[in-house]
């Protein structure tokens, strides 16, 4: 068992590492070479940048102090009771042997020790070592940022210890949260050999069919599933020092032509190197996006590619877009034609040669780059057929494992291999897909909006189906369909959770509550908010466990919902807030009244406690729109309880929780119904003062100050004298309150600047 993990190199890659293994629990060691005046500068630089960097390292910054820093002179010995050992230092293969040599001496005879190197050879790293540290030495190939990118490359060795590389694994899926997957000791191993060739045809095919680089970038991010950084963005991002320097590696370890074009090797010499120096392929010019033009070295506004064609491919599924973007007409579609060509081409070629199976392929271009579907799936999409033609109509060969394809490379469950047999897909123990599962035919229930799965074991789940998740009337008919349906046929519980990239769910549907509010529909309005209040309190009193199972994007009515669940099974990328007040309205699903609630019974163990205390907690919270940057935090706002737990990798998280639901199934009981004691006039005159003092100050507007009285009033309980209260007496609170606040055009010009913009507007 990995309980305690060594860092060598406080690079950008080494501190990396070392905020996501922290981030996880697991205390680190970081070590880098001596410095001059500080003998651990170099590893105390690394440590303050990792906290320094955006978007961030740690998931709590607080954790840095559990990550002990050190010199690779003076120190090497806090390594010793290390069980892994990740060295990150200069891309050079002698200082990483003597490293080794000196590592050999000093760690336990059960270490495990890797290299993170992007791509020298694990063999010419080995010269020299025993046989007992080749048996416990393998690559594990981190992409950057760690905590970020899922992918997580394991390079063994033929004589790495298989149950070395199992532990690796184990550890890097479960604790680490990443997508691991293994890969041949073959130069750029898998994703930078097929990803950054495609960068470099890409750049090269912009210049043959008269493309720029807005263009470019247009043609080539979430129109062929891949992310919005395309192809110049994504470069911008890593760095064109970067991008040069790996393609200069891997041409000189596999004698192919990786050559950038002159004009970006000039950008380099320039120091235009992107984000990090504020200018490479794209640069801020007063707020603006400015975009380079590669004739002129100069840069120019963006210019936004408006095809029509284009707009009618956006919202297609994936196969279908794929399809559509090849026979774009004119130079689009040649210069698309011709990318998919050359970089189906290369990726046939290759894959043998550089992975275990195409499976591994296309997790690690999906895992490391994001593509939305890897390349082989890409190729069964546009049917091999019409891939066979348009390699032909390129001028490139049928490569062999084309030949050994019959009609696809996956098919009824099973994959083509390299030996040109089909074998069955390799299951992931832990992990359940919603989308298998709804191929089996275990949807219960559907509607438009949702869906009740049959998860198994007497387990439920509803899916949300709605852009970005959003909880409109159907999403809730149907969570009050699957909480009757649960009950009656005698399920022991449900999960609420999805497999949306992005969002569990960014909140209410803002755009049907504004039209209601607008056409001056209020009793159709407050009987909408009642509903939104019975569900949410729905979900903490049925008669079974219900599990929220979020990630991401986490909002409003979708934190609500959370927020009201027996028990949260998160994901540790979480960025939950109650953000009402940012389009002018306040928490109305119970969100205001749970954080009152849970605030306050904190603090009841404690005589002395001031209670006004819980209830400047959660006006700060709720006024502030505060969010949480990972699963961590949101522990620390109060979003999440002790009790509930985090998963480090999304790909586990539906099946964590199904296992917290089949915990709390036996003998189940439903919570009693609270009651709390609110503070009245005292606590809202000291609200009032202190949103008065912030409007005095011209640190809110107006309307801030009217959106902060309001959740002063309901987290007061209103005016009077201190008394007791239950649930339904604050959420009638709520519920006046946001009808009041959606009543006034300032908030309904917030909220209709939202939709437009999908940006805050402070009126």
């Amino acid at each position: 068992m990995i309980k305690k993990v060594g860092v060598l190199g406080a690079g950008t890659m080494g501190s990396g590492i070392a905020a996501l293994v922290v981030s996880a629990g697991i205390p680190v060691v970081l070590l880098d070479i001596p410095g001059r005046e500080d003998r651990n500068e170099l590893a105390k630089r690394g440590l303050e940048r990792a906290l320094k960097a955006k978007p961030a390292a740690f998931m709590d910054p607080d954790l840095a102090r559990y990550v002990e820093i050190g010199n690779t002179e003076d120190d090497l010995g806090k390594l010793a009771d290390c069980d892994w050992v990740v060295e990150a230092i200069i891309e050079k293969p002698e200082p990483k042997r003597a490293l080794y040599e000196r590592l050999e001496a000093i760690l336990k005879p059960t270490a495990i020790v890797s290299s993170n190197t992007s791509g020298i050879p694990m063999r010419v790293l080995l010269e020299g070592r025993s046989e007992g540290f080749r048996r416990r030495f393998l690559g594990t190939h981190f992409f950057n940022p760690p905590r970020y990118l899922h992918l997580l490359e394991l390079i063994p060795t033929p004589e790495t210890d298989p149950e070395v590389l199992g532990e690796i694994r184990r550890f890097g899926e479960r604790i680490l949260g990443k997508g691991t997957v293994l890969a041949k000791d073959s130069p750029g191993f898998i994703a930078n050999r097929l990803g950054v060739y495609g960068m470099v045809q890409a750049v090269r095919l912009m210049e043959k069919h008269g493309l720029s680089i807005d263009e470019v970038d247009a043609l080539t991010g979430p129109l062929l599933g891949r992310p919005n950084s395309a192809t110049f963005r994504t470069a911008d991002l890593t760095g064109l020092d970067v991008l040069k320097l790996v393609t200069e590696e891997l041409a000189q370890a596999t004698g192919e032509d990786f050559a950038l074009p002159e004009w970006v090797l000039r950008l380099v010499a320039e120091g235009r190197l992107g984000e990090k120096t504020g200018a490479g392929f794209y640069k801020r010019v007063n707020g603006e996006i400015h975009t380079l033009d590669h004739r002129t070295l100069g840069y120019a506004p963006r210019a936004k590619v408006d095809l029509p064609e284009l707009k009618a491919l956006r919202d297609l599924p994936l196969p279908e877009r794929l399809r559509g973007a090849l026979q774009l007409p004119g130079k689009y579609g040649a210069f698309l034609r011709e990318l998919f060509a050359r970089t189906a081409h290369y990726t046939l070629e290759k894959a043998p040669e550089i992975a275990y199976d195409l499976v591994s392929v296309d997790q690690a271009l999906e895992w490391g780059f994001g593509w939305e579907e890897g390349p082989f799936k890409n190729m069964d999409a546009l049917g091999l057929e019409g891939l066979k033609a348009l390699l032909a109509e390129h001028g490139l060969s049928e490569p062999e494992l084309l030949g050994k394809a019959q009609g696809a490379f996956y098919r009824n469950g099973t994959y083509l291999g390299f030996d040109g047999a089909y074998h069955p897909l390799p299951k992931r123990e832990g992990v359940i897909s919603l989308k298998a599962l709804k191929s089996e035919g275990k949807t219960l229930l559907e509607g438009k909006e949702a869906a009740l799965i049959d998860l198994g074991d007497g387990v439920a789940l509803l899916e949300f189906r709605t852009k970005m998740n959003a909880i409109g009337e159907g999403v809730i008919r149907m969570l009050q369909k699957s909480l009757e349906y649960v009950e009656e046929k005698g399920y022991v519980g449900l999960v609420i959770g999805n497999e949306d990239p992005r969002a569990f769910s960014a909140g209410a549907n803002l755009a049907l509550i504004l039209s209601l509010a607008q056409e001056g529909d209020w009793d159709e309005l407050a009987l909408a908010v009642r509903q939104f209040q019975k569900a949410s309190m729905s979900l903490r009193y049925s008669p079974f466990p219900v599990v929220v199972a979020p990630f991401g994007l986490t909002l409003g009515g979708g934190a609500e919902f959370t927020l009201h669940a027996d028990a949260v099974q998160a994901h540790a990328e979480l960025y939950m807030g109650l953000v009402e007040a940012g389009v002018g309205l306040l928490p109305a699903g119970g969100g205001t009244k749970e954080m009152l609630f849970r605030f306050t019974q904190e603090l009841e163990p404690y005589e002395e406690a001031d209670p006004f205390e819980a209830v400047k907690r959660a006006f700060n919270l709720i006024a502030l729109a505060k969010t949480s940057t990972s699963a961590l935090e949101a522990k620390k706002l109060g979003f999440l309880r002790d009790r509930d737990r985090i998963s480090m990798n999304r790909d586990f998280l539906i099946a964590d929780a199904k296992r917290r639901v089949l915990d709390l199934a036996p003998d189940y009981r439903p919570p009693l119904p609270p009651r709390i004691r609110v503070l009245g006039s005292e606590a809202l005159g000291n609200l009032r003062y202190a949103v008065w003092a912030f409007r005095e100050a011209g640190e809110i507007t107006d309307h801030d100050m009217r959106i902060g009285l309001e959740i002063a009033h309901v987290l007061s309980g209103g005016e009077g004298a201190p008394r007791e209260v239950s649930e339904w007496d604050l959420l009638d609170l709520e519920r006046e309150a946001f009808l009041k606040l959606l009543g006034t055009r300032k908030t309904q010009e917030r909220i209709a600047h939202t939709l437009k913009t999908g940006k805050p507007l402070r009126n």
